[in-house]
Order: C-alpha cells, then structure tokens, then sequence
C-alpha cells in the first residue's frame, strides 16, 4: 500500500465589502458568508482545477462525466504530477459579478511524472483567468477566459524530426529535451443555466504545439459541449442525466513527429492516418440513497490516439460515489 498526500494548503480571505453572499459546504470549502468583493489567496499541495477552470456542469469526474476532455479543456496543460497535483499559489480578486485569478505552480521534473520540481521561478506553470457571472433569461451563468504559460526544459516535435534527419532512425522527444521552452494556451468557458433542472456548458481552447505536452494530455486544439439534467421534472430529484461531446486536434508538427514513428507518453504506434480525435458521453446517475449515487456510463471515441485506422471504441464504465 502506498499513501501519498493529495492537498494540503492555507486560504486565506479578505473581505472589502459589498453584498454579502452564502458559500454552501463542498469539497475544499467551508460553509458561510463572504463579501462579494474579496481577495483570497490560496497555497500549498492542490489540484490547480481546484481553482481554475470551474465549471458547474462539467467538471467533476465523481459525479459528472469521465473523459479527461469534458473534465477541463482538452488542451489545458495545466502544471501537475502524474497523479495530478502540484504546489504553489493562487490570488483571486473577487468584485461582484466579476473575478481574477492569477496563479503559479511547479512543473514536474520530467514531463507526467511524480516529482516536481521546486524552482518555482525558473521552470513553472502560470495561468490567469478572468470570469464574469450574468444572468440571461431569469437562469444564471458564467463566461471564463483563462490563458496558461508553461516553462520547463521540453521538448520541440521539429528538434526531434531534425535530429532523426541527421542521424537516422526514429524521431525521439527524449533525445533533444533540452534549455528551457515555453508552452502556451487560451481558452473560453461558458456555463449556462437554462432552469433549476437544465444546464449547458461549452469550451474550446488552442495550445501551443510546436512543444511536447508536459503534464495532461496530448491534445493541441479542443471543443466541447454539454448538458446536465436533473431528475426533478420525472420525480427523481436527486437523479442527474448527462450528454456531452468533445472534439480533440494535434499541431502540424506532433502530426508529423507521429506519422514519421515518433511515441508521445500517451500515443503514438509508428504510423499516423491523421483525423481528429471525436468523443461522445453520456451517463445516468441514480441517486440510490442519501448521499450514495451509482452511474452507468458510456463513451463512444471515433479515431482514438487522432488515428483514423483504429476503432471506433466503446467505453462502459459503472461508478459509486458516496459522500460523508
């Protein structure tokens, strides 16, 4: 058996006013009241989506949907081991129906691997998001930006392909993973109640992929959208329905790494008959007992790994979720 730390870490809040609103209990948060105009800061051993990218209907793989892309932006290469956590800091400006959130944490010290490296000021991880709350037609809903800037010592697809030019054989990131690089992404987040039972969400994001992913996923451009439904309009109130779509892309040059035989940590098997990457979920989650969910699940992956000559797969999953 082993036992690893998943979080540990200080928030502090100072409040400045303004209207004050209710934070109901939930995983990393007490219940109260706060100011609407606020700055808090967080820090220590976090998930960094424990604060960015949030997403009232898609993005808890406990209880909504389970593919890493409907879990965050597909593309989001966010700072994190291969368990994913990290450390670092987190200030958040909070103004009304407006927030700001700016952040920094380790890099692992290889890409997808557990140790992370302390030098917080020369390899990291930043990211800023911007969101804004409104209110369309009576039902609330929220829009995001966030944008991210990795630095670590990665690796580029073309160094690699040079390399295997001059040298023959296979390109191989790992062999030309050297000096310190930048790995940059932007993305748009949409939440949208439409009732008390009905909520959507979309997003797309575009990374840089000129450079090797270093902590999520290999995904250089993604969309996705959704909807949740709750069982109060069929009498089944702590019921929830999910249905979700997501479409995944790679860079010109991971393209040309794959198809030339090239392995990422996640893909790559020598050849690459190049579509993008299509996933469709959908699950029901049947509220069994107080606090006690079991879900079925199904994912439908056309051109899984971004290659047209495997699958398609299906994917069914049976998930119990409890709550003390």
């Amino acid at each position: 058996m082993t036992l690893y730390r998943a979080r540990l870490f200080l928030r502090q809040t100072w409040g400045f006013g303004g209207e004050r609103e209710r934070v109901e209990s939930d995983a990393n948060q007490l219940a109260g009241r706060v100011d609407r105009r606020r700055l808090v800061l967080t820090a220590g051993n976090l998930s960094l989506l424990d604060i960015f990218d949030d997403n009232a209907y898609g993005h808890d793989a406990r209880t909504q949907f389970l593919n890493w892309s409907l879990l965050t932006h597909g593309a989001y290469d966010f700072a994190a081991d291969a368990r994913g956590y990290t450390t670092g800091f987190a200030l958040e400006y909070f103004h009304d129906e407006w927030a700001i959130c700016f952040g920094r944490f380790m890099q692992p010290r290889a890409p997808n691997q557990f140790p992370l490296d302390h030098a917080l000021f020369r390899n990291y991880g930043d990211q800023i998001e911007i969101e804004r709350g409104h209110v369309l037609g009576g039902q609330p809903g929220k829009l995001r930006l966030l944008a991210y800037r990795n630095v670590a010592n990665m690796s580029r697809f073309q160094d690699a392909l040079d390399r295997a030019a001059a040298v023959g054989g296979v390109p191989d990131i790992n062999q030309v993973r050297f000096g310190r690089k930048a790995r940059h992404g932007v993305g748009v987040n949409l939440e949208q109640a439409l009732s008390g039972n009905v909520g959507l969400f979309g997003r797309a994001m575009w990374a840089d992929g000129k450079t090797e992913t270093y902590a999520f996923t290999e995904i250089d451009t993604s969309t996705s959208v959704g909807a949740l439904i709750k069982g109060g309009s069929w009498g089944r109130a702590a019921d929830t329905v999910g249905i979700a779509f997501a479409r995944n892309g790679l860079s010109t040059q991971r393209r040309n790494y794959l198809a030339a035989g090239g392995l990422g940590f996640f893909i790559g098997d020598g050849r690459l008959n190049y579509r993008p990457e299509t996933i469709f979920e959908t699950f029901y989650s049947i509220g069994v007992a107080k606090n006690f969910w079991l879900s079925f699940d199904w994912q439908h992956i056309r051109n899984p790994a971004y290659n047209a000559d495997r699958g398609p797969v299906n994917v069914g999953t049976i998930r119990l979720h409890t709550e003390f």
